[in-house]
């Protein structure tokens, strides 16, 4: 006798899957929307047979099978092609027939996905939603001891600066003072031409441009490692851009290329040494995001992998970096420009700072905690490794107290700020436990884009280049959905609320002239163990 049907040990049911797709027979008019839009292919039109039993009116004859045919969606189940839960065919259904539900137990597809020795990668996002930034109350709020302000009625200047503020007395020590840069506290992290679509980044371009010269407001952005477009690089609008070097050095042929022809220098320049979503570990372009354009601008062949080494492979100390990177970067812009080191959150982070600290021309020490969205770390470096970015930064501006040179170099914090939606008050926190500036990149993406992943592991492709709303892709039928001006208008409109937002926080404090950088006695938090360790008040 024939087999019924062949089972093996990597046969799967759409159960087995994360996410299941529930389809609606009666409503659909099999338009094709659905296997349209579906980034990764998961849907498909199908055919299905159907029996129906028919029963003759007649008693005395025998019941017999009709058999129908008719047309379906039916959902793949091989592993690479598994639903991912982005909700895109439920969007553009008229008929609201379709609809991904997500499945009680994903753990049988752990295997699949690890298979070839390749374990998986993470589209950006984090396990773990909790976070100790969202759970800081501001508790100083002036009444009769101080002057407290109006948010809507004062004048804020809410500035910071970026570069190193030499004492007076030491000036006299130096052939030159270092630049400085008066910015917005909040910059909008590194995110690469190559990791994000052009619409995407062309529409990130356009709104900070609008948010420095209609609105006054001096945000930076950060290129990420692999260049720019040489047209933003001999533009006036390259001085709103943090310039960005990392292991990998992609891009900055084109870089150092249009040096002779830049109408304005950069706002500063940035040498990634580590991200802390993946500490220790090198970033990855992925080949499908490798286009003709990205591998112009980075100097590459088109459709090969781009990974960045976990660190510059030519500097085996800090000191060596200093000299190497810090002192060559600031040369080549004739010491105009400030030149900064971004480093992982970890424990050896104050070792980095005690050497910057000697050194003038390192401009400050850019701080990436363990929560950074990031399309290119593996699950096991997102769940076990790195440091939550409020202690290490703690640690670091108190060790710059004790050296007497806490207003001599800043601080800026990045990593997991707004992952809960609360961007102004992490920021806030951040800036009272030490921090001179805030970058932000995944928030920014998932606000300015119209992101459709979430922290529950919902989508989640950012790497492979299929993200249904265009954000990180480099497939032209995927991107072209973005609007690169309704992007601007999201990212004006959100720094503008988040500006009100820092304004309703710092204006009890009695501060309008200048930011609450390290005031940590305005801070109280309920858990005893983080009161101490971060040394701010505990409070029940």
């Amino acid at each position: 006798m024939e087999p019924v049907g062949k089972i093996t040990p990597s046969s799967l049911s759409p159960y087995d899957l994360p996410w299941r797709v529930l389809w609606d027979k009666e409503k659909c008019t099999l338009c094709g929307r659905c296997t349209a839009v579906c980034p990764v292919k998961a849907i498909e039109l199908g055919v299905h047979r159907k029996r129906l039993l028919s029963v003759p009116l007649n008693l005395t004859e025998k019941p017999g099978q009709v058999f129908t045919v008719y047309h379906g969606i039916d959902q793949k189940t091989d592993p690479a092609y598994a639903c991912i839960g982005c909700a895109m065919c439920e969007l553009v259904c008229p008929n609201g027939a379709i609809k991904p539900i997500r499945s009680r137990d994903i753990d049988k597809l752990r295997f699949h996905i690890n298979q070839g020795g390749n374990p998986r990668r993470r589209g950006g996002r984090r396990n773990d939603a909790r976070s100790v930034l969202d759970e800081i109350k501001f508790i100083r709020i002036s009444m009769l001891t101080d002057p407290a302000l109006d948010a809507g009625r004062h004048e804020f200047e809410l500035r910071t600066l970026l570069g190193r503020i030499l004492p007076a007395e030491e000036l006299d020590q130096y052939e030159w003072i270092p630049p400085v840069r008066e910015i917005y506290p909040l910059i909008i992290g590194g995110m690469s031409f190559g990791a994000l679509s052009p619409t995407m980044w062309e529409g990130i371009q356009m709104g900070v441009a609008y948010l420095n010269e209609e609105k006054g407001l001096p945000v930076r952005v950060s290129t990420g490692e692999g260049g720019c477009p040489p047209r933003l690089l001999r533009s006036r609008f390259l001085k709103y851009v943090i310039l960005q070097i990392a292991s990998g050095y992609f891009g900055w042929d084109e870089i150092i290329r249009a040096l002779p022809e830049m109408k304005e220098d950069p706002c500063a320049i940035e040498i990634k040494y580590g991200q802390g979503a993946k500490p220790g570990d090198g970033g990855l372009l992925m080949w499908h995001k490798v286009n003709k354009l990205i591998a112009a601008i980075r100097g590459v062949p088109q459709g090969v992998s781009l990974p960045s080494p976990p660190t510059h492979q030519t500097k085996y100390s800090i000191e060596e970096s200093v000299a190497k990177m810090i002192q060559s970067m600031s040369m080549a812009w004739g010491f105009r420009v400030p030149v900064y080191p971004k480093i992982s959150g970890t424990s050896t982070a104050l070792a980095v700072l005690n050497n910057l600290a000697r050194n003038s021309y390192a401009a400050a020490l850019a701080i990436d905690g363990e929560d950074g969205g990031t399309g290119a770390a593996y699950n096991v470096s997102l769940d076990h490794m790195g440091h939550p970015i409020a202690s290490n930064v703690r640690d670091a501006y108190l060790n710059l107290v004790k050296i007497g040179k806490q207003n001599e170099i800043p601080i800026i914090a990045a990593g997991g700020i707004g992952k809960n939606g609360n961007l102004a008050a992490n920021a806030a926190a951040l800036i009272m436990l030490g921090a001179s500036a805030v970058q932000v990149g995944k928030y920014i993406m998932q606000a300015a884009g119209g992101c459709l992943g979430a922290e529950n592991d919902r989508c989640n492709i950012c790497n492979i280049g299929l993200c249904p709303k265009g954000i990180t892709s480099q497939d032209p039928r995927l991107y072209l959905r973005l609007d690169p001006e309704k992007v601007a208008e999201r990212i004006v409109d959100l720094f503008l609320s988040f500006d009100t937002e820092l304004k309703k926080i710092v204006a009890p404090l009695g501060r309008s002239t200048s930011l609450p950088i390290g005031m940590s006695d305005a801070l109280g938090i309920s858990d005893k163990n983080a009161a101490e360790r971060l040394s701010i008040k505990y409070v029940v």
